[in-house]
């Protein structure tokens, strides 16, 4: 199923964020690589980070006439039960496959490669493990490419197996940091490339105060209180119940604190109903933890409103592909205590844009300091932005992609 429905972005939108500088760079990048046609195949339209940057990159990319389009794959709940399990087992769980499950996940991925999508583009980018398969049904002689947006290092070995087999046909592949690479990958070539944010999407476009308070009112937020965040899908790798853990250690200390925990439940993440379960159990019968989805109505432009209300955004992920909510916060000026997981590490520098921490305790300790400290959460916070703005928005990504075309369709 080919996306449509893109809001319009033009690189020139970006002038007062890059200046003309960036923009003459970018469009005589692009003059490389007009003629060719890209397509990217991911498993939904939305909900998670590779939705949210396809919605920008498709168009920008059309924009400055590289031919650029995005499809995405028809699947049952079932199947999405079957590539949640690969999900966690190529970022370690020790979780196996029954021929059944297998057979289930390659049918899926041969109707669509056969009946559903449109493939005739000359480079194929796939998105995550779930529509992978898609080149074992193909026969034609474009090149494909495989986004991998998880931590590949220590896969479980009986998963990886049936993964890298499938690898095998791909052409090249593209990792967040360099050590999510498994030494064992089949690709000719390798590529890093972290994500980035939209800084003129819904999510993290400025918002009056206006605007803010009126969402804060509207879900039950009380802005003269302090307030903490994590904005994260509802799975063990992110940890929420740690974070609400760590804010019952914080209330101890500043009582009228408050928890915001917000994800949007995509289609394509069965467990998420789950762990959404257990931690409203965790939670229990505290009215200052909120749980804020998009069940409720809350969107990229509600997200936007409590980032930016936040004092401080909490990222407690045990395993994270790159962690873009951490992106979003520090671009809105909060700063962010999180672990030191996968591509954190590259956002939050420790004591300059917030603190890694290494336990519950610790976390908790953070977030007290900054909450009785306003100037050091608001030096923290400038850091931030400055380093989101030099490193991660998505005009970045855009000459990082064009980089790894050139090189792709040169060695065609």
């Amino acid at each position: 199923m080919i996306v449509s429905n893109l809001p319009r972005r033009n690189l020139s939108d970006y002038r007062d964020i890059i200046g003309d500088e960036g923009i003459n760079r970018i469009i005589s990048m692009a003059d490389k690589v007009k003629g060719y046609s890209i397509t990217h195949v991911n498993s939904t339209s939305f909900g998670g980070g590779v939705a949210e940057l396809l919605r920008s990159i498709v168009p920008i990319m059309n924009s400055i006439g590289v031919k650029t389009s995005w499809e995405v794959i028809e699947a049952s709940w079932e199947f999405f039960i079957v590539t949640k399990k690969i999900h966690n087992a190529l970022q370690g769980a020790e979780i196996n496959l029954t021929n059944n499950e297998k057979q289930l996940y390659l049918e899926i991925n041969r109707e669509n490669a056969i009946n559903k999508l449109r493939l005739d583009s000359d480079i194929i980018i796939v998105h995550d493990p779930q529509p992978l398969a898609l080149r074992k049904f193909t026969s034609n002689n474009r090149k494909w490419i495989w986004r991998c947006h998880i931590d590949l290092s220590s896969p479980y070995k009986g998963i990886w197996n049936f993964i890298s087999e499938i690898l095998r046909d791909y052409n090249a592949s593209i990792f967040h940091m360099k050590e999510y690479i498994h030494p064992e990958i089949p690709t000719p070539k390798k590529y890093v490339m972290p994500p980035s944010i939209d800084p003129l999407s819904d999510k993290n476009r400025e918002l009056s105060q206006t605007k803010i308070l009126k969402v804060l009112n509207r879900y039950g937020i009380d802005p003269n209180k302090p307030i903490l965040i994590q904005v994260a899908r509802f799975d063990p790798w992110k940890d929420p119940l740690g974070a609400i853990d760590t804010y019952r250690l914080v209330k101890r200390e500043i009582p009228h604190v408050q928890l915001l925990l917000i994800a949007s439940m995509a289609h394509d993440d069965p467990e998420g109903w789950i762990y959404l379960e257990k931690a409203i159990r965790h939670a229990g019968e505290d009215r200052d933890i909120h749980f804020l989805t998009n069940l409720i109505g809350v969107g990229s432009l509600e997200v936007n409103a409590f980032q930016r209300a936040a004092s401080i955004a909490l990222q407690l992920s045990i395993r994270e592909g790159f962690g873009l909510a951490v992106a979003e916060a520090l671009w809105k000026r909060t700063p962010v205590v999180a672990r030191p997981s996968g591509g954190i590490k590259l956002q939050v520098i420790d004591g300059e844009t917030g603190y890694l921490v290494n336990s519950i305790e610790e976390a908790a300790r953070k977030v007290i300091y900054l909450l009785k400290n306003p100037s050091v959460r608001k030096k923290l916070g400038e850091n931030g932005h400055r380093h989101i703005k030099e490193n991660f928005i998505i005009t970045k990504h855009i000459e990082n992609y064009l980089k790894i075309l050139k090189e792709v369709i040169r060695n065609q």
